[in-house]
């Protein structure tokens, strides 16, 4: 699997010692930096590794801060990322299973190194169940994460005015 990874000064340890572990694994690593300790900017971190993945010149991403919630947020910015922040293996797994997240976004400063490689691993090897018959759901919901738009955001603002969310069903043969 080729892999992006991305990170700030206050990542790049836990981002090497990952690209580390992933090619002694046999996966090729996009490394987007950054490499030492100079304060640097995380979100062209996050965007880049996005990039890379939504272009398809990556099938994965990795992305490391202080604290995985920055990173996390500029990475989904890049229309078509589905980039989670986690801290255990439960959300890890589900990330994927239930929202075919394609970056994961990881604390070096909350998460020691052995949840880490855990966390990373279950990331590499959990599928998505949107692509099972019984897991259409999942899909079905997937896709309406890029469907906010204008008309969207003004249904949505109507409702929150109202009081309420209309409209709001899955399909019965999805549930």
């Amino acid at each position: 699997m080729k892999i992006a990874l991305g990170a700030d000064h206050a990542g790049f340890d836990t981002k090497n010692r990952i690209a580390q572990m992933l090619r002694s694994s046999g996966h090729e690593i996009i490394d987007y930096g950054t490499n030492d300790d100079t304060p640097v900017d995380y979100p062209q971190y996050g965007y880049a590794v996005g990039e890379a993945v939504a272009s398809g010149q990556a099938d994965r991403g990795i992305v490391v801060c202080g604290s995985s919630l920055g990173i996390a947020i500029a990475a989904n910015k890049v229309p078509g990322i589905r980039c989670a922040a986690v801290f255990e293996p439960l959300t890890t797994e589900l990330a994927r299973r239930h929202n075919d997240a394609n970056v994961l976004a990881l604390s070096e400063r909350l998460t020691g190194w052995e949840m880490t490689e855990r966390l990373v691993d279950i990331f590499l090897h959990t599928p998505f169940d949107g692509d099972a018959e019984d897991g259409k759901r999942h899909q079905f919901r997937v896709d309406q994460l890029f469907e906010f738009g204008d008309a969207q955001r003004e249904r949505t603002l109507k409702d929150i005015e109202a009081g309420m969310v209309v409209n709001a069903v899955t399909p019965k043969e999805l549930l």
